[in-house]
């Protein structure tokens, strides 16, 4: 049987080229090199703080990457940005997810630490990483807070996108409980200051209870209440504002 196919192959040059081109290819496996990166799943590699520093942009030879929740990204087609002498230099060669919310851009605050963030600030982290998912190439996994030496999600992670998940749902009660009671008209000029005013009620401050869950700290808002609603605890008339005036300057 055996001689039989190979006499037919023989005599048509075309088969017998696909089935060589075929089995050389089955026979040859790829080895990318160090300094290559693809999108495909086969290429993307875990790498240390050591070697993610060296592609900080400082050597035209290597590409420039970029790390936040320890996803590692190339960056190199915002060179401008991302190279030296760029605005966003920092960033590279690093996992620096604090500075992203923090805006401290030297020393300690080049960090991937998100101690003491609120919710609201860790949400905005992992928002900036789906950002770079969507707007550049994603090459691999910085092994460290937020991945293990075979590449799996720490508890670290797990915490930091359960926080983020918790301020998106903070963040929609505290619409829907502010919708219940219409925000303020407000205006500033630099000549005039500011003023709030209501089209229907009486402006008034009202503390956000949500809002120290989302930011660690408390605020105000300033909402319209009808007549019949002014004697409720809590609500707070601008300094030098008659009690009924619809309109306040602030």
């Amino acid at each position: 049987m055996a001689t039989v196919i190979i006499k037919r192959l023989a005599k048509s040059p075309f088969v017998l080229i696909t089935v060589l081109v075929t089995l050389a290819a089955l026979s040859f496996t790829p080895r990318f090199p160090f300094k290559s990166f693809s999108n495909s799943l086969q290429q993307q590699r875990l790498f240390t703080a050591e070697e993610l520093a060296l592609y900080n942009g400082t050597d035209d030879t290597l590409p420039i990457l970029l790390g936040i929740l320890g996803s590692v990204f190339d960056v190199t087609k915002g060179k401008s940005h991302y190279g030296v002498g760029g605005g966003y230099h920092h960033f590279s060669g690093r996992d620096a997810s604090r500075a992203f919310v923090s805006g401290n851009f030297t020393g300690d605050g080049l960090t991937d630490s998100l101690r003491g963030l609120s919710s609201t600030e860790v949400k905005s982290i992992v928002e900036w990483r789906e950002f770079y998912f969507r707007s550049y190439t994603f090459v691999g996994k910085l092994v460290g807070r937020y991945y293990d030496s075979e590449g799996n999600p720490t508890k670290s992670l797990k915490g930091v996108e359960a926080k983020a998940a918790r301020g998106t749902q903070l963040l929609e009660k505290q619409k829907k409980e502010e919708a219940k009671q219409p925000s303020c008209n407000s205006r500033w000029s630099q000549g005039e200051g500011g003023e709030v005013w209501c089209d229907d009620g009486f402006p008034r401050l009202v503390q956000r209870p949500l809002e120290i869950a989302l930011t660690g700290k408390m605020s105000k808002r300033c909402a319209c209440f009808k007549e019949d609603q002014l004697s409720e605890t809590g609500l707070e008339v601008y300094e030098g504002c008659d009690y009924l005036s619809k309109t306040c300057r602030v």
